[in-house]
């Protein structure tokens, strides 16, 4: 039986699916399905929730590509885009996503541009994925030759500026994209987007070492020590909370816990989530310690699957894009089950991966040599930011980078001065005026890298 009380909310429920995602017969007769129908490389097109304030129509679009661009003509699979229709004639705020796309929604950026918006999931993740995991071809030149297709292809029917933007890893999808393709969009708006240059960069242990004050850092490491020492008492715990939460550590979950107090450093500086008041005193009671590193997700991200959900970004990770590592001079005492951290635990089992520095060395000598129309956005103590693009004056690029400010670092949250260099930039470089976004407080932290 069916508690009344809940009758109104499923009605509004229904009414807003069936006012938000029109019928597919109707919407068959549009000119904008007529015309996606008949672009080369659509094999499906679905209607997808939008809103109607907003936008005229919305589209899950499945579009064929090459599994490896070099071989045009070999294996392909198709890959997932969702597409909120305007107007032809306006602007397009193509989303680069680095995993899995969630759908399209209206974003900051769009509401400035007041624009079409086009997200495109990663090849390989969510339903972009190949019949056979043929990894090798997981890489960023593949990932950029993906959007120039789709891009390409698009623009048959949007004649308006178009603007690439993404966050965390899809920003650095973003700068990619533009390494190789840099007349493909008239500006990119990359946030919090980390460009790293080693397999695991080292620059990431010189920015924990100085980021914040020093009594935040001392607190932080006495925390950690805490939780090692005190492992014994809080693993009874921690395997009542995975059974509780149906989670499985193939890798132990000694291993996962340890793994997940190593991470709970470059956590807390990423997200911002918590303060350094709110840090637990290294003698609080079991159930606080515990509840506070849960507030990383960290013991997720370890678990089965977590290592299935972003075995594909590990890969690329450890073959062209860079991630990090530990620095456990502290806390070496005190592992027990990780003598030698190293998050290549993550990869997908059996794929042969080697790094090859050489892409990301493009990458960033494009960026501050011939990177136009770019306007990078940060966190000030985003631990990302340790790797952020270091210009050097010799483009017109603009790095807007929030004072305090976390993984969640946006436009909206920018100083009056920055928010006023970012929004006469973007006029400049696509030949429009721009709405200007009135100031609110910034949305929740992104999980991304």
């Amino acid at each position: 039986m069916i508690n009344k009380k809940y009758l109104l909310p499923i009605a509004l429920i229904l009414a807003f699916i069936f006012n938000a995602v029109p019928a597919q017969e109707k919407k068959a007769d549009t000119e904008l399905f007529k015309k996606l129908k008949a672009l080369p490389g659509v094999k499906e097109i679905t209607p997808t929730r939008f809103d109607t304030a907003s936008f005229k129509e919305g589209y899950e679009i499945m579009f064929e590509q090459p599994l490896n661009h070099a071989k045009p003509n070999g294996e392909k699979f198709r890959q997932r885009i969702f597409l909120l229709h305007k107007d032809f004639s306006r602007p397009v705020d193509l989303e680069t996503e680095g995993y899995q796309a969630g759908g399209a929604r209206m974003t900051e950026l769009n509401r400035i541009l007041e624009g079409n918006i086009l997200v495109v999931e990663h090849r390989f993740f969510g339903k972009s994925v190949p019949k056979v995991m043929k990894w090798e071809n997981l890489t960023i030149k593949n990932s950029a030759d993906d959007l120039h297709k789709i891009v390409t292809t698009l623009k048959k029917l949007y004649t308006g500026k178009w603007v690439s933007s993404g966050v965390s890893k899809g920003g650095q999808t973003t700068l990619f994209y533009k390494t190789f393709y840099p007349d493909d969009v008239d500006a990119s708006v990359p946030y919090v987007a980390p460009i790293n240059l080693s397999d695991e960069d080292p620059r990431i242990y010189s920015f924990l070492k100085t980021v914040g004050d020093e009594e935040c850092r001392r607190k932080i490491k006495e925390y950690q020590i805490a939780l090692l020492k005190r492992e014994d008492e809080l693993l009874p715990k921690v395997k009542e909370m995975a059974e509780k939460r149906k989670m499985v550590f193939s890798i132990g979950i000694e291993a996962a816990y340890e793994y997940a107090v190593l991470e709970y450093e470059f956590a807390f500086w990423q997200y911002g989530n918590v303060k350094c008041a709110d840090i637990p005193a290294p003698d609080a009671p079991a159930d606080q310690l515990l509840e506070h590193l849960n507030r990383t997700n960290a013991m997720y991200y370890y678990s089965d699957m977590g290592i299935k959900q972003f075995e594909a970004f590990i890969y690329q990770a450890y073959t062209e894009i860079g991630y990090y590592n530990y620095d456990i001079a502290e806390l070496k005492p005190y592992l027990r089950a990780v003598k030698n951290p190293t998050n290549t635990i993550l990869a997908p089992k059996g794929v042969k991966m080697i790094y090859n520095p050489a892409t990301l060395q493009k990458v960033y000598h494009f960026l501050q040599y011939e990177g136009n129309n770019i306007a990078y956005i940060y966190g000030e103590l985003d631990t990302w930011s340790s790797t952020a693009v270091q210009l050097l004056g010799r483009t017109n690029a603009i790095k807007l980078v929030k004072k305090g400010g976390y993984h969640g670092s946006s436009i909206r949250n920018l100083s009056d001065e920055q928010k006023e260099l970012f929004y006469t930039s973007m006029e400049k470089w696509l030949g429009m005026k721009l709405k200007r976004l009135p100031d609110t407080p910034p949305g929740p932290p992104r999980r991304n890298n």
